[in-house]
């Protein structure tokens, strides 16, 4: 299947909002926890999240004015269109249509995993940072937590710390930072291959009853809030070799 097909009928991917942040507590544990870890005071003039989904971390990330949106389906996209100052773009990591020293920020989590050729997608993230600029990476750890899980949503492979270390080293970028997104717990995702579309089904069912029914979306809020807090334990607290999901923080030199 064409590449940009099966992310647009990945509805788990497509059919993302805003409202992730709310309803996931995967998705509110990574958030909070990479805003921790960054803690920059400045504000930062144009920032771009590339593989945004449709529910982009530039969303709770209040550092940047100008904010732009790239991702390789359309779907997602189209929320951020009708908003000012929010610049949504449709292409391909490995093209980024974008000049060179374009960005302040730069975030892609949980995107190269889903490249072939991450060596010239991490070329592309180098070529279009401004010099001293700030970039946010995150990837699943260790092909020894591969599973069928990781072939469903289209994972080509799981990365090692020194890895992705020496692949951003060879773009001129310095790794500042690196620490756990999610720990055992996020284990719990590969129930998805027990019955792909009948998860993909509940979990769009969920959006649509947050967005709809008022007491279930305070329900659901401390619920979410909660279960994101345990998920933060986990991965703050568990060794690095057990940790699922990994986070890094570079510099352009």
């Amino acid at each position: 299947m064409n590449k940009k097909r099966f992310y647009e009928e990945h509805k788990n991917f497509s059919h993302r909002t805003i409202n992730e942040y709310f309803l996931s507590p995967g998705i509110r544990c990574k958030f909070d926890l990479l805003k921790e870890n960054l803690n920059l005071k400045n504000q930062l003039k144009n920032a771009i999240d590339i593989g945004c989904s449709g529910n982009s971390f530039l969303y709770v990330f209040n550092n940047s004015f100008h904010k732009s949106f790239f991702d390789l389906a359309n779907l997602p996209l189209k929320q951020y269109s009708s908003k000012i100052y929010l610049y949504p773009v449709c292409g391909d990591i490995l093209r980024l249509p974008y000049r060179s020293g374009s960005f302040d920020f730069i975030c892609a989590l949980d995107v190269l995993e889903h490249i072939k050729d991450d060596q010239i997608a991490v070329s592309e993230i180098s070529r279009i940072l401004k010099k001293n600029g700030i970039a946010v990476i995150t990837v699943p750890h260790s092909m020894r937590f591969y599973t069928n899980q990781d072939k469903l949503i289209g994972h080509y492979r799981r990365y090692e710390i020194n890895q992705v270390k020496g692949l951003f080293k060879k773009y001129k970028l310095k790794t500042i930072k690196f620490f756990g997104i999610y720990g055992q717990l996020m284990r719990i995702a590969d129930i998805q291959t027990t019955n792909p579309k009948k998860i993909e089904r509940k979990i769009l069912k969920l959006r649509y009853r947050y967005e709809s029914n008022i007491i279930f979306r305070k329900i659901w809020n401390i619920i979410v809030i909660s279960m994101a807090k345990f998920m933060k334990l986990d991965a703050k607290y568990h060794s690095l070799n057990k940790i699922m999901n990994l986070a890094f923080i570079f510099i352009k030199m």
